[in-house]
């Protein structure tokens, strides 16, 4: 065999395994169609990690409140901020009144502790700028918020630092059973392993016959808008049950700005998403939104599928709303089972924790200027907006599972997530990118192969 354990998939999900599964002392791989891991992982820096309040199963409610205690034990671990909010879900009428109450009393029957059911009164001394008439809430103290791709990317980067083999611009083309074990065909090699971890279940899989259309699917649409004033205290994500069972979410961000989230089962404009903002947090200066886009999600009760263990293969299904909560906990189901599977031992030189980096942001002057000194790279300021320096873009190119693309970048950075969106700073991001990679700068991409940043030259010149 090739390998033990292959990982197909470079998502949260994927690089969460592969980190639980280098604790032992097996031969893994993981591999992953694009250029860099956690392409899956929505482009926003605040995802809310849930305690199970709403969710409807007993099963995903206890994956989500498994999730949530691991998360806040390896965010200080991974050096990942983690910021620990309230959490309001809302009711403004008779029947969303109704249905919080069986939110409420269901929460009760699982055990989940510390949270408050409240009256109108109650509920405005937390939020008193709430735009929307409010009958009762649910108050919980056990949420938080956390950056969903500095998760996954931690994930990689120490699996990778304790032996797993990433193997990026390669597509998975079939999975076929053999006599023992499994061949997997990419578009580059042939592989056998023993076990398969399939993050990315197809239709046209020789050993899967999952049929993705038959899984109901929503619709995520991401509001970013900056400069809110002070409409909200910043200490509290809210919830609220909207039309045809759609939820809103609003999501209190760093620098005072806010993340919407609107789920819905069926799509909605722009405009149909603002007003649905407006009506809780009032009137919005559209200059301020600065980001809008949609994103798809699975709503399945199935999240892992070890039907075929006895064979190696287990298949997960993680785009689920909720997947950043629950992936910890996925991926510890999936590591035990797979150990008990091949009996393996844990390493005794495992190297829990990631490589050091640095923030300038995030630093006082002090400190910047002893990093200044050993590396004046670290005082050339490249994005403006978000005081991100050529030696920290330097150092996410050059360390393991380093950014290839634009956006691999700014998700390990957050250079050109400013304000300008890079309109000051993308030519320098994508000149460093081409300088330390070796690359034309014809052939830097924003996340994929066909997302060229500069499609031809008019005329040659040494440099840009």
């Amino acid at each position: 065999m090739d390998y033990d354990v292959l990982i197909l998939g470079g998502g949260i999900v994927g690089c969460a395994v592969a980190y639980e599964l280098s604790k032992y002392s097996l031969n893994i791989a993981l591999i992953e169609k694009e250029y860099d891991i956690a392409n899956d992982v929505a482009l926003i820096n605040s995802s809310v990690v849930y305690d199970g309040v709403e969710c409807e199963t007993t099963l995903l409610s206890r994956l989500e409140s498994m999730g949530n205690s691991i998360i806040r034990n390896i965010a200080s671990k991974f050096n990942i901020n983690f910021s620990k909010k309230g959490y309001l879900v809302l009711s403004d009428n008779e029947s969303s009144e109704e249905e919080l109450n069986k939110l409420y009393n269901r929460a009760l029957d699982r055990g989940i502790k510390n949270i408050y059911l409240l009256n109108q009164k109650e509920t405005l001394k937390i939020e008193p700028n709430l735009n929307t008439k409010v009958r009762k809430s649910i108050y919980s103290k056990n949420v938080g918020i956390i950056s969903p791709y500095d998760l996954a990317i931690s994930y990689g980067e120490i699996a990778f630092d304790n032996g797993v083999n990433f193997k990026l611009e390669e597509e998975v083309l079939d999975i076929q059973s053999m006599s023992k074990g499994f061949k997997v065909v990419t578009n580059k090699n042939k592989f056998t392993c023993s076990v398969v971890l399939n993050t990315t279940p197809k239709e046209n899989y020789s050993i899967d016959n999952i049929n993705m259309a038959s899984i109901k699917k929503g619709y995520i649409n991401y509001f970013l808008i900056e400069n809110i004033g002070n409409r909200y205290n910043n200490n509290s994500v809210i919830s609220a049950l909207e039309k045809n069972n759609g939820r809103i979410y609003i999501i209190p961000t760093d620098n005072n700005g806010l993340m919407v989230e609107i789920t819905t089962n069926s799509k909605i404009s722009y405009e149909d998403g603002l007003q649905i903002i407006k009506k809780y947090i009032g009137e919005i200066d559209e200059n301020n939104i600065n980001i809008f886009y949609e994103s798809r999600y699975y709503n399945d009760d199935n999240i892992i599928d070890d039907s075929l263990i006895d064979k190696g293969y287990i298949k997960v299904i993680e785009k689920h709303r909720g997947q950043i909560t629950m992936t910890p906990a996925i991926s510890k189901i999936v590591c035990e089972t797979i150990v008990n599977n091949l009996k393996c031992i844990p390493k005794k030189d495992f190297i829990d924790k990631r490589r050091e980096f640095y923030r300038f942001r995030d630093m006082t002057n002090d400190k910047r200027k002893e990093i200044i000194k050993l590396n004046k790279k670290y005082g050339k300021i490249v994005c403006y907006c978000e005081k991100v320096t050529e030696g920290e873009i330097i150092d996410a190119i050059r360390r393991p599972l380093g950014a290839r693309t634009i956006e691999g970048i700014k998700r390990r950075t957050g250079a050109t997530f400013g304000n300008c969106r890079g309109a000051q700073c993308l030519y320098k991001v994508s000149s460093i990118l081409s300088r330390e990679t070796n690359k034309n700068m014809t052939d830097i991409v924003k996340n994929s192969k066909n997302s060229k940043i500069i499609l031809g030259r008019i005329k040659e010149f040494d440099e840009i």
